[in-house]
């Protein structure tokens, strides 16, 4: 579908977006998430929703959407639902988004992570989150310019996504430092997966213009999701956390797992706690390795 005119020419449409005799603007669907976390984050089924009545102030929010690029169908009328839509969608995406990769932003993956604890919590299913930091990225800053720093963070962006499985959350939460979220992941390959993504980022020569290359190493750290228990993400991230201060400690451009916690729970205790029967899930000798 092409994209409708520059959304500026509805920035000055104050009194007209959503008003009018008939001021109803019909009803929209609420949005059921987006991007790389569509399974992780959607929100449960939510009926649809009229909106009725008044006008809506949308300066500050068509500018936003303008910068960034966002497109609303050709053939959906200013203020229809069909707009509507576009304009909620548009607004969550720039909320849930890193503005120099396009990777979720920290907000969003904290939101994944507590799928992702509910998740392991109930099924028993293996998690681990991984958190990577770019080795001295100081001095790409202080030797090359942020420019180029800049390029640095995308490129490892990029590198960090072709190196895991879609079905892998890949987030930027700030700075240099990454994460990412890979379930179905049994420990005995968690520290496998952590050391292929290390290398291929160690391998990269990322293009700075004029014929010349960058290269960086990342520090990785890692730990487990405790199963069958109930946790918090916040102290899911800081044991890897933990674990990736390790990392750095010893040196760099290594990778530091956490032994992976030991819980023991009964087929009794699982019913209890599923409400159904254990043998409804499958052993972890199943589980694909990422």
């Amino acid at each position: 579908m092409s994209a409708d005119p520059p959304t500026s020419r509805f920035l000055d449409a104050r009194s007209s977006v959503l008003d009018g005799a008939d001021s109803s603007v019909g009803v929209f669907d609420y949005p059921t998430g987006y991007g790389d976390f569509d399974a992780h984050t959607s929100p449960l089924s939510t009926p649809p929703i009229a909106v009725t009545g008044g006008s809506l102030q949308l300066d500050l929010a068509l500018r936003l959407l303008e910068r960034s690029g966002h497109r609303f169908p050709i053939d959906a009328p200013v203020g229809s639902p069909a707009w509507m839509q576009s304009l909620v969608d548009g607004l969550c995406n720039l909320s849930s988004r890193d503005p120099l990769t396009g990777l979720p932003n920290r907000r969003e993956f904290e939101s994944a992570l507590e799928q992702q604890v509910d998740r392991v919590a109930r099924s028993g299913e293996p998690a681990v989150l991984l958190l990577f930091d770019i080795d001295h990225f100081k001095r790409v800053n202080d030797t090359w310019g942020h420019a180029v720093g800049d390029l640095v963070i995308q490129a490892i962006a990029r590198g960090l996504q072709d190196s895991v499985r879609p079905m892998d959350s890949v987030a930027r939460l700030g700075g240099e430092e990454f994460a990412a979220v890979l379930p179905n992941c049994p420990p005995t390959f968690g520290h496998m997966v952590a050391e292929r993504v290390r290398r291929n980022i160690e391998a990269m020569k990322i293009p700075i213009g004029q014929d010349r290359h960058v290269s960086v190493t990342v520090s990785v750290g890692g730990a487990y999701a405790p199963r069958w228990v109930r946790f918090s993400r916040t102290i899911w991230l800081e044991r890897a956390d933990q674990q990736l201060y390790r990392a750095k400690d010893e040196g760099r451009n290594r990778t530091c797992l956490e032994t992976p916690p030991q819980t023991d729970v009964s087929a009794a205790e699982r019913g209890m706690l599923l409400g159904a029967s254990s043998s409804t899930y499958p052993p972890e000798s199943e589980n694909s390795a990422p």
